[in-house]
C-alpha cells in the first residue's frame, strides 16, 4: 500500500513523488521535510497537534492499542511495510518503557520494491546453484533491506536462472515482507515463509526447527544473540542473508563480524539518488 494512502491532506503528496521519496519527517509546529532520493524539501505551513493526532490515526487505522508493543520500541511498522519512527513522552514502568504518548516527532521510512536491483550483485554471490553467506552493509538509509529483499525475490523464485530455493524469512520489523494479516505484501519469491514480527535469534532457531530452510535471511544483524544464531545456522548447513549497519570492511572487522558471512556487499548512494557497490570476502579481498 503506497504511503500517499496514510497522509491526511496537509502533508499530501502524488503517487509520482513517492517514487522517489524517501522518507517524511514531521514535527510538531514545524513544517514536514521530504526527504527525497536528491534531497529534501520543506512544505509550506507547519503542523498542529491536531495534525499530529490526524496522522498518527491514520497511521494506526484507528487502532493505536495494536501497535503498542512496537511503538515502545519506537516504532512501528504498517501495511506496505514502511517503518515509522516516532518520538515524544517515554511510559516507563520498572525501568522498561511501556509505551510512547504524547507524540512530537515522526519519521516515516517509504518501503520500495525496486525489483531487479539486486540482479548485478548475483554473480559475485551466486556459488552453482547455492549461494555465499551475504550481508549487504551500509549505513542507514542507503538501501540495504531493498536489496535484501530483491536477493530474498530473485533466490526464492529463480529469477537470475538459477535453481529456486527454500528461503525464510525473520522480519522483525515487518519491513522486508510487509505481511499483513500474516500474507507477505510484497514479492519474495515462490519458495519463501516468513515469520513476521518476532525477534531474530528467536526467529532463526525456530525456522531450523521447523521449516527446513536453505537460507535464513535477516535484517540488521547485531549483538550477540544475531550472530550466536548465524552461528548455529551455519553450522546447521542453512545459508545466510542479511544486513549490517557500517561504512567500511575495517569497521566490521573492528567489531568482530566478518566471521558472520563469506561475502558483504558494500552499497553506496550518489549525489543524484543512483546506488554503486563493491563485493569483498571476509579476509577483506576485493571480490568486484
Amino acid at each position: 500500500m503506497g504511503i500517499e494512502n496514510y497522509l491526511p491532506k496537509c502533508m499530501a503528496v502524488t503517487k509520482e513523488q513517492t517514487d522517489r521519496l524517501e522518507e517524511i519527517r514531521v514535527r510538531t509546529n514545524k513544517p514536514v521535510e521530504y526527504i527525497m532520493d536528491n534531497g529534501s524539501t520543506l512544505g509550506k505551513r507547519l503542523i498542529s497537534e491536531e495534525n499530529m493526532e490526524e496522522l498518527l490515526n491514520y497511521l494506526t487505522d484507528y487502532s493505536w492499542f495494536n501497535y503498542v508493543s512496537q511503538i515502545r520500541q519506537g516504532f512501528f511498522t504498517i501495511r506496505g511495510g514502511h517503518r515509522v519512527g516516532v518520538v515524544g513522552r517515554a511510559d516507563l514502568y520498572d525501568e522498561k518503557i511501556e509505551n510512547i504518548n504524547d507524540i512530537s516527532g515522526v519519521n516515516i521510512r517509504v518501503a520500495h520494491e525496486y525489483k531487479n536491483c539486486a540482479m548485478e550483485i548475483m554473480p559475485f554471490i551466486r556459488k552453482g546453484n547455492d549461494i555465499y553467506d551475504t550481508v549487504f552493509v551500509s549505513p542507514p538509509g542507503v538501501g540495504k533491506t531493498t536489496y535484501l529483499r530483491d536477493a530474498i525475490r530473485i533466490i526464492a523464485g529463480g529469477c537470475d536462472g538459477s535453481t529456486a530455493m527454500k528461503v525464510a524469512v525473520v522480519d522483525e520489523r515487518s519491513e522486508i515482507a510487509a505481511c499483513y494479516r500474516g500474507v507477505p505484501q510484497n514479492d519474495l519469491g515462490g519458495r519463501c515463509d516468513v515469520l513476521d514480527n518476532c525477534p531474530k535469534a528467536k526467529g532463526m532457531r525456530m525456522l531450523l526447527r521447523a521449516m527446513s530452510p536453505q537460507i535464513i535471511a535477516v535484517d540488521e544483524l547485531g549483538g550477540v544473540e544475531d550472530e550466536e544464531a548465524v552461528e548455529l545456522s551455519r553450522k546447521s548447513g542453512v545459508r545466510i542473508l542479511g544486513t549490517i549497519h557500517a561504512k567500511e570492511f575495517d569497521e566490521l572487522k573492528d567489531k568482530g563480524m566478518t566471521r558472520l558471512a563469506e561475502r558483504f556487499v558494500f552499497l553506496q548512494k550518489g549525489a543524484g539518488g543512483e546506488r554503486a557497490f563493491r563485493v569483498y570476502d571476509n579476509r577483506g579481498n576485493k571480490v568486484c
